[in-house]
Formats: C-alpha cells, structure tokens, sequence
C-alpha cells in the first residue's frame, strides 16, 4: 500500500493549519507535547520524531520551519530515488514548500496542500516550474520506461529542443513543439521505436495466468512476454498480474509480478465464475478442479474491469496459460485481493533509536497491528490510528493465528515483538502454525499462503551487553528458565552442558511469580565450574526510561531481586570487570594477547575478518 503522509504540528500557531493540511490529505495530525493542544498521536522530540517517520519511508508534512526537517532528515539521506517526500508548511497555511522527493510526490502534495489553505506551492524543480510537469515522474496509470535518461531529456527541453511525440497522452500536450533535434516521446502501450529518448506506456493491461502447482517461473515467464510481444504491447503497459486466490503462494506466478514489477491481484472462484460469460475458452475441466470454468481469461477481465475487453484469449504450455485483457483508460487502482503478507517485526528493547529502518518501515506500510499490548504501545506515534489487536501474555498462539488469518484475507498485517522476532519471540510459532497444516491446531489454507517477511530487531542480549561493554566478546549462549514449554530437566541438562563449556549466558523468563526455583539451580550449577567473583548483570526494562542495570557475583545474586522484565547476563571464567569513571564495565578478552605472546600471524583461524566482517 501506499503510506499515507503524517502532518507534524509543532506549535499551537500552526496546530489549525495542521488540521486542515490532514484532512485535505486524510492525513494524521502528530502533535509536540506541551505545545499543541489535539492531535491524534504526541511526541515529546520533533527532531527525532521527524526522523523515525521518515527513516520508516513514511511522507512528513512539518508546519514548521523548513530548518527544523532539513536538520531532522539529514543524517539519513543517501538515495533520492527511495527517500519519501519532505513538505514544509508556513504555520498560516501561505507557502507549502517540497524539500525532498519533488518527483516522488512532494511536489504533489504541495500543489495539494496550497490548494486547501489557499497558499502558494514554491516548487523549485525546474520542469515543474518550466513546463508543468516532471519527465521521470508521469501522472498515475502511466509508466516510465526503464533506460531512459529523464534528466537528460530535461535539461534538452530547458535549453529549447521541443518534443515530439509519437502517440496519445494528454499530459504531455503541452510540451514546446519539435525543433531541429526534439526530445522524441512515445506514449502508448506498443514498445517504442528504436531512437525513442523516453517512452511512457499506460496501463491499461492486465495479465491473467494459472499453472500447475510447482510450475518453472521461467516457463510462465516465457509464455507471458512470448503472449505480450504477439499481441504487440510492451511489458510496462501491464497494470497486474492476476490469477485465481489458489495461486497466491505459487512461486511462478509471485516471480513474474516481481519481474515484470506489479501487483498481484487474486480473485476467488466465485469471482471468476462471473465472468463465464465473457471468456473465449470456457472449460468444464477447470471447473470441475477449481469451480470455475477459466482462470487466465476470467481473472484478467476480471481485474481490467465491466468494460474491458479480451485482447489475447488464452494460450497455454504443458504447465502454465495466460491472456490478456485491455481496460479503455489506464487502471490507478486494480480490483482483486493482494496476496496478503505478514511481517514479523522486531523492535528491540523499546526506544525507537533502537528499531531498525526495516521495522519502522513495516510497521508504517501494515494495515493493521498484532501482538502484546505493551509491545504495540512502545510503538508511540508510529501506531497512531492504525486497527490493533491486543493479546495478553500467554496468548502467543491466539496473537500468531489471528495475525495469519488477517494476512490470509489479503492484508498487510504487521506482528510486533519485542526484542528479535526469532529469538524467543513470535517467528518460530509462525511457522510452527503454516507448518501444522489446516488440521487441529493450525491455520486455514488462506494464512498458509501468505508471504511471510520476518525483520530482525536488537534482542534484549544485545542490549545489555552493550550498555555494559562488551560481555559478549567470547562464545556465550541464550537459556529460556521458563519450563512453561520445555520440561524442566530438559532446561537442567542446558544449563549443565552451558556451564561445563564455560559460556556466557544469557537468561531470558529467569522468574515469574509462580516460578522461583530455576535461576537459583542455574547460579548454583554454574558455581560449579566457576569462580563465585564471576561477574553477573541484571538488566531491567533495557531501552526504556525505567533501565536500571545492577553489578552483582555470581555468589552474591539473588533471585528475589529478579522479575519478569529482567536480563540476567552472566559471564563465564574469563569475564573481566573494568572499573571507570562512568562506572564497571564488563568484556570477555578473546585470547589476543596470548596471540600476541606467541607472534601469531592473521592468517587462518588468526583473527583475520570473515566473510561477515565480523573480527574472528
């Protein structure tokens, strides 16, 4: 989907204009604490709040001044191209000014945003402000042609070269005519002539396909363009690929919409039985497998619309078909269902600085929220007004399938957890569920087909070896001490194998309330085959503005000071406590100095770099 922008309202002088800015856009109005008075989310920091949207990709429209995003954003520009728009606001409404992704939108939004204050849009792009309009950035429904050069072309039409235009597309009418050497256009869903500078192709297409399951992506690949070349239409004319709601896990078809860079459009068979009458090939075979008697033809006419035509009846290979259809005005929006897609997120401890980009960006595309009430509230503005589904604590299996079924019905469904999502979080129990199948204790066909993108997220290990140094220098380990889900010999037999190979570790669930005994069988296998100075960490509500870190031995912890939302990390034999004047910190030396004694070379197994370029 697209990500809707979010209107920043810095002080109550602009807060009026702010909402009006939003409901020109059916947009969210993020408001400073302190100093605006209604908003639909708060934050207390408008330069890191600026900057966590748009490192999420999300479009941020400041009525502020315009230094106030310049010095938000800045840190993190690399790449114009994947950047989202930038719009600041005068607080009266006068001026809207695109500071970033002119041609990404920006200068849309502007042109939208003066519309409802009735200012001024101070667009600066040169083609915008020369000849109306952006040469890399068509209007929607249209497509630009990869290999052009765009700013090459530009910059011949600001100098005076006129275009020619081979073909119809109303937008570009108002161009300077021809000269001796135009800028050379084509507009329409043909491939272009050789000696074309640019080509713009509508999309008007749609491309409908079935296969048999486990079908060669390169065979429905073949037969797709081999139809698309025969019916003389070039590739960046198709609006979709479409198929029946059976395929929507086929890798074939998944890979042709990626190749040919449109969504995919699924219909159920009820769908496609409505467009019998329609089709050139109707087959009572196909409807005795799937209920309805076409799938290529009917999902093709069926995302192109009541008034759209078959233009390529079906053709077919030994695995796959496909056919055509052609709508009468280029499609902005296509019917039928997305495939639906699940991203397991991880956020880390809490803190926003802490999340990555990748999170911030699924969470900030998702339709709607899961998970643990706390974990969706840590979300701050970047939840606001998004549908959530809240799940207590013990109903992790509830939470997953509720988060598949809503991605099988075709949403973009996000599920949030803390930490990293694969470690002791809710990823594993994902795929535990696709893995059981539709029986007992599964989930239903639909949320098995779903795409499923897990985000990896600072876990809590991390964490607390980070504010303490670097306790993880050396082999170390995770224990889960709650036997809720593993017996508890199983966990006895961990932590002797732990302590016998002299690793750090780290406990995760160390107590609860009705379960106290565990952490204190750990400390006392562990003192086994360690000293009892062994340095130990207690981290609490790591990233939040609770954090507490407490030093303790291994002698001297007790478990009585531990709870739920506690890390205990402790260190094995060579763990080593530093004091300074920030307070100890701790490392866990890697042997470089016993290298050092012996004149050891950085070749093989040395402390050369690994092909991570992680120092080994």
């Amino acid at each position: 989907m697209d990500v809707t922008p979010v209107v920043l309202a810095l002080s109550r002088s602009g807060e009026a204009t702010a909402h009006r800015v939003a409901a020109a856009l059916g947009a969210q109005v993020h408001g400073r604490e302190g100093r605006t008075d209604r908003a639909d989310a708060m934050f207390p920091d408008a330069l890191i709040h600026a900057r966590d949207l748009f490192a999420a990709g999300v479009p941020v429209v400041g009525v502020c001044a315009s230094g106030i995003l310049i010095r938000a954003v800045a840190p993190l520009l690399s790449d114009k191209r994947a950047e989202p728009p930038v719009v600041s606001v005068s607080d009266d409404g006068a001026v809207a000014v695109p500071l970033l992704g002119g041609h990404r939108g920006a200068n849309r939004l502007a042109q939208r945003i003066a519309a409802a204050t009735g200012g001024t849009a101070a667009v600066t792009t040169a083609g915008d402000v020369s000849l109306g309009l952006a040469l890399d950035a068509p209007p929607p429904g249209w497509r630009l042609a990869p290999g052009g050069d765009a700013k090459g072309a530009m910059a011949r039409l600001l100098a005076g070269a006129g275009a020619e235009v081979a073909g119809i597309a109303p937008w570009l009418d108002g161009l300077p005519p021809a000269g001796s050497d135009p800028v050379r256009l084509h507009a329409g869903t043909g491939p272009a002539a050789a000696g074309t500078d640019l080509a713009y192709h509508p999309q008007t297409v749609t491309l409908g396909v079935g296969c048999a399951r486990g079908c060669d992506p390169g065979e429905l690949a073949e037969l797709a363009l081999e139809t698309l070349a025969q019916a003389g239409l070039s590739p960046w004319s198709v609006a979709a690929v479409c198929s029946l709601d059976l395929k929507a896990d086929e890798a074939a078809v998944n890979a042709l919409a990626r190749r040919l860079d449109v969504p995919l459009r699924l219909f159920d068979a009820a769908a496609l039985e409505a467009q019998t009458p329609r089709l050139a090939n109707p087959s009572e075979v196909v409807f005795a497998e799937v209920g309805c008697h076409g799938v290529a033809e009917a999902a093709a006419l069926a995302a192109a619309g009541p008034d759209a035509a078959l233009i390529a009846p079906k053709v077919k290979t030994a695995n796959a078909t496909c056919a055509l259809a052609q709508a009468p005005a280029p499609l902005t929006a296509v019917p039928g269902r997305a495939r639906g897609r699940l991203s397991v997120v991880g956020i880390g401890p809490g803190q926003s600085a802490w999340r990555t980009p990748e999170a911030s960006a699924l969470i900030a595309r998702a339709d709607e929220l899961v998970g643990y009430g706390l974990y969706l509230d840590l979300l701050g503005p970047l939840a606001a007004g998004k549908p959530r589904a809240e799940f207590p604590l013990g109903g992790e299996e509830d939470r997953c399938r509720h988060a598949l079924e809503r991605a099988g019905e075709g949403r973009d469904v996000a599920l949030v957890c803390s930490g990293d999502a694969g470690i002791y979080a809710m990823a594993a129990l994902v795929w535990e569920l696709i893995d059981r199948g539709a029986g007992p204790g599964g989930v239903t066909d639909a949320a098995r087909r779903v795409e499923v993108t897990v985000a990896p997220g600072i876990s809590a290990l991390q964490a607390a070896a980070a504010r303490v140094g670097a306790p993880l220098g050396h082999d170390f380990c995770a224990i889960s001490l709650s036997d809720l889900l593993t017996p508890r010999e199983d966990i006895l037999r961990r932590l002797r194998a732990a302590a016998e190979g002299d690793f750090v570790v780290a406990f995760y669930n160390p107590v609860s309330r009705r379960r106290r005994t565990l952490l204190a069988a750990a400390r006392e296998i562990l003192l086994a085959h360690r000293p009892p100075e062994t340095p130990v960490l207690l981290a609490v509500s790591l990233g939040r503005p609770e954090e507490r870190l407490e030093h303790r031995t291994l002698a001297t912890l007790a478990v009585d000071e531990v709870d739920m939302l506690t890390l205990v990390l402790v260190g094995s034999s060579a763990t080593r406590a530093v004091a300074t004047g920030d307070g100890p910190r701790l490392y866990t030396p890697r042997g470089y100095a016993a290298k050092l004694r012996t004149g050891a070379d950085g070749g093989a197994g040395g402390g050369s770099e690994d092909a991570f370029g992680e120092d080994i």
